[in-house]
């Protein structure tokens, strides 16, 4: 199960997953506790109008919501049974999240390279220029 990620932003929020998650929990405990704010009936399981309205009223990181709810659904339920249980859903929300943050440290990655490249090469310019302008310096006067 994957998202494509690509052409999204990085999470400003991804440290806490949906409002009311704690920073400092680890994955998978806010991933109970989101999935426990959503299961208001306490029922075990999540229908996918019960994600979608948490989806609308909480605030998912921005790369879930460049997703959208339906793409996130579908990687949460992939059986198409309309439902998810506090497992599957704690399972599939954490690799999702794991998934989102090996995109953004790739993401990183390129662009600090991107950023090398570029400073490299203004350089050689700077220098190249500055050898062109020595060279037609007249030294005969």
């Amino acid at each position: 199960m994957s998202i494509d990620l690509s052409g999204v932003s990085a999470a400003s929020g991804s440290s806490q997953v949906w409002s009311g998650a704690s920073a400092r929990a680890p994955a998978s405990q806010k991933m109970t506790n989101l999935f426990d704010q959503i299961d208001t009936s306490g029922s075990g399981s999540i229908t996918q109008s019960q994600f979608e309205q948490a989806f609308q009223t909480r605030n998912p990181p921005k790369d879930f919501k460049a997703a959208g709810a339906d793409a996130i659904w579908s990687q949460l339920d992939p059986s198409n049974t309309g439902s998810v249980s506090k497992q599957d859903f704690v399972s599939s929300m954490t690799t999702l999240m794991k998934q989102m943050r090996t995109h953004h440290q790739s993401e990183s990655t390129m662009q600090s390279s991107a950023q090398s490249v570029y400073q490299t090469i203004s350089s050689s310019r700077a220098t190249l220029q500055g050898l062109i302008i020595s060279s037609q310096v007249d030294v005969t006067a």
